[in-house]
This record gives C-alpha cells, sequence and structure tokens, in this order.
C-alpha cells in the first residue's frame, strides 16, 4: 500500500529519516502550506516567506529526484488549514493508511499528531548530532545539566576539535578571547545576496498580501531558500567572516547589523544545511591555518555546544517548560518591543534590526532586549512568545529554552547557574550605541540615568533571598551593601518611577 511520507517546512533535508524509509517509485510525499502553522504565533513576514519559498523550492527538488509530491499551498482552495487536516485528506486521495514523519520540534504538534484521526508515525529526527535519548542517558543522575560539560562530551564524540584525547589548542574554551568591542570597518566583507526569482516574489507578494499586519518588512529579504544558496552563505562565511567571527561575536555596532556573524541558523534549523556539516567546514578552516581557534571553537560551541544542548533540555523538561515562571515576573511585555519607539537606543537598534532583517545576533538578544525583560519583570511567558514570532530562525525547541532558561531564569536555573543580567556599564562596553542615546550610561539616578543601571539594581534587591546565596552573586551583593543607604534608595526610587511608567503604557 502506498505511504504518505509528510515533510514539514523545517525538516527540508534530502537524508531524513523519513525520506529514506519511503520508495519513489510506490510512496507519495505530501507538504503543505497551512493558516493554523501560520498563525499559532505572529511570524515575522520574512519567516513566513522564508519558510514557504524553501518549501516549495525544496518540493521542486524532490520532483526532479523522482519522487510524487502532493503539496499545498496556503491559498489553495481545497487547503484544509491544518496539517493534520492535510495529512487525512492526503491519505484519502491516495489510499494511504499511515504518514511517516520527522518528529516535530514542537511539543504542540507532537501532541497533536499523536491524537490525530489518521495514523501518523513519527520517526525520531536523526538530524540532530545528539538524539533526545543520548541527551536522556547523559542528563541522568546530574545535579546540574551544565552546557559546559555536555559540550565536551559531544567534542569527545564527534571528534571536533579534538587532539587524541586533548582539545586543540591545549584548553576546551577560548572565551576569554572572544569579549572584545568592534570598530567599524568600511572593509569588511557584506553578506552574500540571493536573487528573488519568480518563486520567491511570488511568494513575497502573498505573504504581504495575506499577513499585511505581521511584524516586519519584507523589503530586506535576503535569505537562502535552497540547498545550494545555503551552501553559498556557508562557503561565504568560511572564506571572510570565521576568522574574526570568534574575537567579536559579543560585539554590537549601531552601522553594522551584521558584523561577522555567520547568519546560518536559519538554514541549519530549516534543515537545508547539516549542523555536523558546517561545524566540520570551520574545523577544517582551522586545520588549513585560516582561522584562528578562539574563533573556531567558539563557533563550533555555538552548534554542538548550545543548540544541541537547547534541543534537549526542552524535550527532557517536558511540555510544562514553556509555562515556568520562577522569578513570579507578571508585567506585561511593553509596547515598543513591537514598535521600536523607545529613547534607549540599544534597545531601539535591536528591534528595529529585527523588525527589518527578522534577525538579531545572540548577545543583543540575550544583553539587551533579554536583558531589559528579565530586570523589568516581564511575563517570561510574553517574552517568550515575542521571540518565537520575531525572528527568522526561532522555534520552540530552541527558542523556549534561550528564553526560559538562559535569558529570563524562568526555569530556576535548569539551564543558567545564574541570572543573565547587566548595567548599562556592559553595554556601554560592548557596543557604540551610548554615545548618542538620551540617558546617560554613567548616571546610577534620576530621570536621564540608563534605565539598565536602576533596574539592575532593583532585581537584585528585590530577589536578594533567591540569589544571595549564590557563590557567582555574593561578590554584587557585598557592593551593593557597601553603598550609602541614600544612595541604595535613589536607585531603588529611579527604577520604581521607571516600573510605574511602563505599566502605564508609556515608552521608555
Amino acid at each position: 500500500m502506498t505511504k504518505l511520507i509528510a515533510v514539514l517546512g523545517d525538516q527540508l533535508s534530502h537524508d531524513g529519516a523519513a525520506l529514506r524509509c519511503g520508495d519513489k517509485s510506490a510512496d507519495v510525499v505530501v507538504m503543505a502550506e497551512v493558516r493554523e502553522e501560520a498563525t499559532y504565533t505572529g511570524h515575522h513576514k520574512q519567516k513566513l516567506a522564508l519558510t514557504f519559498a524553501a518549501m516549495r523550492r525544496f518540493a521542486d527538488e524532490l520532483e526532479r529526484d523522482g519522487w510524487q509530491v502532493r503539496y499545498t499551498k496556503l491559498t489553495d482552495d481545497d487547503n484544509a488549514g491544518s496539517l493534520v487536516g492535510e495529512f487525512a485528506r492526503r491519505a484519502e486521495e491516495e489510499g494511504a493508511d499511515e504518514v511517516i514523519t520527522l518528529a516535530p520540534g514542537e511539543w504542540r504538534l507532537r501532541q497533536a499528531f499523536e491524537s490525530a484521526p489518521i495514523k501518523i508515525r513519527q520517526l525520531p529526527d536523526d538530524r540532530f548530532i545528539c538524539s533526545e535519548k543520548r541527551f536522556a542517558d547523559w542528563a541522568e543522575g546530574r545535579k546540574e545539566l551544565r552546557m559546559e560539560w555536555f559540550y565536551r562530551e559531544m567534542r569527545r564524540e564527534t571528534g571536533l576539535l579534538m587532539e587524541g584525547d586533548d582539545p586543540a589548542g591545549g584548553e576546551w574554551n577560548f572565551d576569554k578571547q572572544n569579549r572584545k568591542p568592534a570598530q567599524p570597518d568600511l572593509f569588511r566583507e557584506p553578506a552574500p545576496t540571493f536573487r528573488k526569482d519568480a518563486l520567491v516574489q511570488e511568494v513575497l507578494e502573498m505573504v504581504e498580501a495575506e499577513f499585511p499586519d505581521n511584524f516586519g518588512s519584507l523589503d530586506e529579504f535576503n535569505w537562502p531558500v535552497s540547498r545550494a544558496q545555503a551552501e553559498r552563505a556557508l562557503e561565504h562565511f568560511i572564506a571572510h567572516n570565521l576568522h574574526d567571527f570568534g574575537t567579536y561575536q559579543d560585539a554590537m555596532l549601531a552601522g553594522d547589523r551584521l558584523l561577522h556573524h555567520s547568519i546560518l541558523s536559519s538554514s541549519i534549523n530549516l534543515g537545508l544545511l547539516s549542523p555536523l556539516e558546517v561545524c566540520k567546514a570551520a574545523e577544517e578552516a582551522y586545520k588549513a591555518g585560516d582561522a584562528p581557534i578562539n574563533s573556531v571553537e567558539g563557533f563550533i560551541r555555538q552548534i554542538l555546544g548550545w543548540r544541541e544542548y537547547m534541543r534537549g533540555i526542552y524535550f527532557l523538561e517536558g511540555p510544562d517548560y514553556t509555562s515556568r515562571n520562577a522569578l513570579n515576573h507578571k508585567r506585561d511585555l511593553p509596547w515598543f518591543y513591537w514598535s521600536g519607539e523607545t529613547e534607549m537606543v540599544c534597545m531601539k537598534a535591536a528591534i528595529g534590526q529585527t523588525r527589518d532583517l527578522a534577525y538579531a545576533h545572540h548577545i543583543q538578544r540575550l544583553m539587551v532586549t533579554g536583558n531589559f525583560a528579565l530586570l523589568a519583570g516581564i511575563d517570561p511567558r510574553q517574552v517568550q512568545d515575542w521571540y518565537l514570532a520575531v525572528y527568522i530562525d526561532a522555534y520552540e525547541w530552541v527558542e523556549a529554552p534561550n528564553t526560559a532558561g538562559m535569558s529570563q531564569f524562568a526555569d530556576g536555573g535548569v539551564v543558567a547557574s545564574k541570572p543573565y543580567i547587566s548595567s548599562g556599564a556592559y553595554i556601554d562596553k560592548m557596543s557604540d550605541y551610548c554615545g548618542g542615546c538620551a540617558y546617560d550610561v554613567k548616571a546610577k539616578d534620576g530621570e536621564k540615568a540608563c534605565p539598565f543601571n536602576s533596574l539592575y539594581w532593583h532585581f537584585l534587591d528585590r530577589h536578594r533571598d533567591r540569589f544571595e546565596g549564590n557563590p557567582r552573586m555574593g561578590l554584587v551583593y557585598r557592593n551593593w551593601d557597601k553603598q550609602k543607604t541614600e544612595t541604595r534608595e535613589a536607585k531603588l526610587k529611579t527604577a520604581e518611577a521607571l516600573l510605574e511608567k511602563l505599566d502605564r503604557g508609556e515608552a521608555s
């Protein structure tokens, strides 16, 4: 009997387990753009466009490779509107009694597939370096699930950047070399551009017509929509940007939105590139003497370490992970996260480029928009919903633990041993944002003081019972206690005025 092989929008890999178990001469591949997946969160317009364009390109490649493909476009009249509905419709058409697919990357979809009226067999997604079972085995019995220890084990298992039993360069982690601020550089190699052919143009027009009120702009859409384009983006990064990636990976510049970053996360998360091939390409550059160890190790750690670790945490912790709120933060997400209308230059820059590109790099996400949300006590679920909606590479398996765990400490310390918070001094050190800001990054209190400064101390003061005993935060509390009473009170008063302003819905 004919089998239906379902390929989801973030499973665009020709060697996935579902396709490997199919028979081109007898089985049918099903792909569908459906309203339910396009609207369960308010996806950035560019994410919708990238996903639909990449899906259509992949379907064309499958047909050229000899597969029978049944593809449903979003605006087709007979579109059932949901993946389960489309699978059932196609199964009836083809006389199939089972659908085979890779297990989705969200609990929401896995649960929907399990309760579907048609049998949907979910195969383990073997496109990741570490399987869910392998991660669970690693985590079993451990008191703390720290990424660094997981990362070292993955290095040993894959052999990446290993010299026998020892790490290349004599160290596991070269992060101390990767914290330098950057300077504007007219000669920094720009990102490659990708032609908007008829297929892409059709999708862009459809997204603008169907989702006119969604966040973001399509004007600067420039993402790889095929494996060939993704390979070109990888080659460009290795040749031009990997060398200085590590050194300046935490830097931020108002006039340079991409710096030396790879911009490959969307291609990897869609399945156009495999994480292992990307890591190996970076490793080869190190072996050839084309890139230093600090850059290559830092880049590989983001993929082999953080990416695989975040997925492991998401599925290990279970469906309730996204609802956790260990710090009991309940303030609504400020409107300026959507509008960009704020006098804080760092926030305006991060939100503005997110609107224009559906992209901001990890420090902008963690230490600017995420830092502000944590210091201000924003409801972590609302913060998660924002990150899931606005970024080109956001899927819940990677977005939720990065936000609930690393950024907002909502999981109570599963991911991070302490909150990732800072005053304005960190942003001033790592960026050129503060020089032109309406606020004074050196001022600690008063109307013109950088909001990050007073909010930092307010956060520490209100959560003292939880964090005072943290060995990594004791020095901070001792510094707080050394300050004069009137100094502490002035900072807390400034922070409370800012928070009252947020509660009134006013921009900061």
